[in-house]
């Protein structure tokens, strides 16, 4: 049994926060229906593409069933109100007003299906100043302060390789549904989930904040080292990087031995992390001078054997052959009819008794779209066809 067997999430979300919060829905396994336009999710024109099929359109909707409708003809409407009243949750990432607009908003939805857990993942929420504006991962990257703490010093603004911004609230969407689900199971009533994608990147700045509220210095990008806590960075070897992670002094004793610097472990410069933290600009030349006589796997080697946190900075390719990663199944490979086999994260959810499964590929573009509207709200094959004659369906 997947543990969450038995709920239908009707999925109105496109491109990256909406569709990765409902794939890990459908992952967890809730039949998660994904409502398209009759042109599809735009993400199905991104690249890369292998024999026409979008990558990223696969990498956040597998699993998925779909259904194609034009919500601008009243009939896709009315059909979608009546898929609603057959799920438990409606995962939506219009801006605020657009579902209103087809009276399909939680406050009218709730009078009819109280039970409905209603999340709304936007840019900036359902209330505030900018409620009504639209947002990209960049724009609120930007805005959240991840870019200012990103980089190196006194060079030009960096994004974080990954859409940040995005995935976490495709993350808290899923802990805001989750929680409304034991809520409904207390009192039976679901209730509306509101998240916005710069309320998830602030909650992201951890100790940045702290760090400005008790200094009152604006913090800047630092590069690879830690603001608190020092050696805490990547540090040149004779062939590449690696990264240490010295996280108190017993560390630092292991550290310095290590690198036969015995004479550091005294230094009144360094003696604690709090002095090794301010003096880091005259202790990082140091670390360096020894570091590039040794390659990375003699120093990995030798930092392992003394047991101080240490790993190599690995590329994508390297990671998806990593035996760790391999071994906790985190690299799926799934079979696409069209594009073949695809390989693509697995979950990173490992619960005792539940092996994940979802193995399915993305749906087509309202490849489900007869079997649901016949199964689920026994529509006749000739309203069906009726349907489709009017472009209400794909």
């Amino acid at each position: 049994m997947q543990p969450l067997h038995g709920l239908r999430v009707i999925d109105l979300t496109r491109v990256l926060a909406g569709p990765y919060a409902t794939m890990i829905l459908a992952d967890l396994g809730a039949e998660v229906v994904k409502i398209e336009s009759p042109e599809g999710d735009e993400s199905r024109g991104f690249g890369p593409f292998k024999n026409g099929v979008s990558g990223y359109f696969q990498s956040v909707n597998r699993g998925k069933k779909s259904v194609t409708l034009d919500l601008k003809h009243p009939d896709g409407v009315a059909i979608l109100k009546r898929l609603i009243h057959e799920a438990d949750i409606l995962v939506e990432n219009f801006r605020p007003g657009a579902m209103k607009r087809l009276g399909l908003d939680y406050e009218t939805l709730r009078t009819e299906h109280p039970a409905l857990i209603y999340a709304a993942c936007s840019g900036f929420g359902h209330t505030g100043p900018m409620s009504q504006e639209g947002a990209y991962d960049m724009i609120i990257q930007g805005m959240g302060g991840v870019v200012s703490i990103t980089g190196e010093p006194d060079r030009p603004p960096v994004r974080v390789g990954v859409s940040i911004s995005d995935l976490s609230a495709a993350l808290f969407t899923v802990v805001g549904i989750l929680t409304a689900l034991h809520t409904r199971h207390l009192t039976g009533c679901g209730q509306f989930v509101d998240i916005a994608m710069l309320d998830c990147q602030v909650a992201l700045l951890e100790n940045a904040i702290a760090r400005y509220d008790m200094t009152g210095i604006t913090p800047g990008p630092l590069g690879s080292r830690h603001p608190s806590i020092t050696p805490f960075q990547a540090l040149r070897t004779r062939d590449a990087w690696i990264m240490v992670a010295i996280g108190n002094n017993r560390l630092w004793r292991a550290f310095c031995e290590t690198l036969e610097l015995p004479n550091l472990i005294h230094d009144q410069r360094f003696s604690t992390n709090e002095r090794r933290t301010e003096n880091h600009s005259l202790l990082e030349p140091m670390l360096n001078e020894v570091m590039t006589t040794r390659t990375s796997a003699e120093w990995l080697t030798a930092l392992h054997a003394h047991d101080i946190p240490c790993g190599p900075i690995q590329s994508v390719d390297e990671v998806m052959t990593h035996p760790q990663v391999l071994a906790r199944d985190m690299i799926r490979t799934i079979l696409h009819p069209v594009a073949g086999p695809l390989r693509m994260p697995g979950s990173p959810v490992k619960l005792s008794d539940f092996v994940f499964q979802n193995d399915r590929a993305a749906p087509a573009p309202g490849e489900h779209t007869g079997e649901l509207l016949t199964s689920l709200l026994s529509l006749h094959p000739s309203e069906l066809e009726r349907l489709r004659r009017d472009h209400v369906i794909g």
